[in-house]
C-alpha cells in the first residue's frame, strides 16, 4: 500500500467517532504500532487536528471532515452490495479493496443517510469459493498483460502444460473461468481457474492482431456466446 493511501484510510478510521488505539490502527492498516505513531505525528505536523497520546489512543476532531458524498440511499445501498459481492466471490486483496471502499463511504456519509442506512446489512455468501490465490495470480497477470504457464486438468481428467495469455476473466456463479489464448493450441481457449495447478507468471505479451481481447470477443460471438 502506498503511504499515501494509509495515511488517508488513517484518517478515516480516526473519524469513526471512538478513540482508536494505535494497536487496533495497526491491525485495520496491517502495520506495526510504530508505523502508526509516526504517521500520526506526521498527520499533526501537517496540521491535521488529533487528539490524544500514546497508549491512550487517537481520534480525529469533529471540526476536521472530508466534504459528505452525495449518493441516494439506493445508491449506497447498490455499493454496499457490489463490495460485498467482490469480498465474498473475488480474491483477498480486491476483498479488502471493496471493505477499504465501504469504510470509505461510511465515515463520510451525512447524518441523515447514517442513521438511515446500515450498510453492513447486506451479506452475500461465498458459495464455496476455493483457490483464491489462483484467482489473484491470474487477475494480476491480466491486468499487467503477462503470460502465464499452467497445469491444466480438464474436466475428463486429462492434464496439460499450458502457456496462455490471459485476455479476460468470467464469473459464473461460483466458478472463475480465464478466456485466454493458447500457445499450445494456437487458438483461444477458456480455462476454469479451479483446475489450474502450478501457476507461474511468465513474461509480458505484445497485444497482437487475431490473438488479442478484440479476437477473442468475436470469437465468442461465433460460438454463440
Amino acid at each position: 500500500m502506498r503511504r499515501a493511501d494509509r495515511l488517508f484510510q488513517l484518517m478515516l478510521l480516526l473519524q469513526e467517532g471512538k478513540v482508536r488505539t494505535a494497536r487496533y490502527l495497526g491491525e485495520k492498516l496491517e502495520v506495526s504500532e510504530r508505523t502508526v505513531y509516526r504517521d500520526i505525528s506526521d498527520l499533526i505536523g501537517s496540521g491535521i487536528p488529533i487528539d490524544g497520546e500514546a497508549g491512550v489512543g487517537y481520534l480525529l476532531r469533529d471540526e476536521y471532515r472530508l466534504p459528505p458524498l452525495m449518493f441516494s440511499g439506493e445508491e449506497l445501498q447498490a455499493l454496499a452490495l457490489g463490495a460485498e459481492m467482490v469480498r465474498a466471490w473475488s480474491d483477498r486483496q480486491m476483498a479488502a479493496t471493496a471493505a477499504t471502499a465501504i469504510r470509505k463511504i461510511e465515515s463520510v456519509l451525512p447524518e441523515n443517510l447514517r442513521q438511515e442506512i446500515d450498510l453492513k446489512l447486506i451479506e452475500v455468501p461465498d458459495l464455496g469459493m476455493q483457490k483464491r490465490e489462483n484467482l489473484e495470480q491470474v487477475r494480476l497477470a491480466t491486468d499487467q498483460h503477462r503470460k502465464l504457464t499452467i497445469r491444466y486438468r480438464s474436466l475428463a481428467d486429462d492434464v496439460t502444460e499450458r502457456t496462455i495469455r490471459p485476455l479476460l476473466l468470467y464469473f459464473w456463479g461460483n466458478k472463475w473461468t480465464i478466456g485466454a489464448f493458447c500457445e499450445l493450441r494456437q487458438d483461444f481457449r477458456a480455462f476454469r481457474i479451479d483446475l489450474m495447478t502450478d501457476i507461474r507468471v511468465a513474461e509480458p505479451f505484445a497485444t497482437e492482431s487475431g490473438c488479442d481481447l478484440a479476437a477473442y470477443a468475436a470469437y465468442q460471438s461465433r460460438r454463440g456466446w
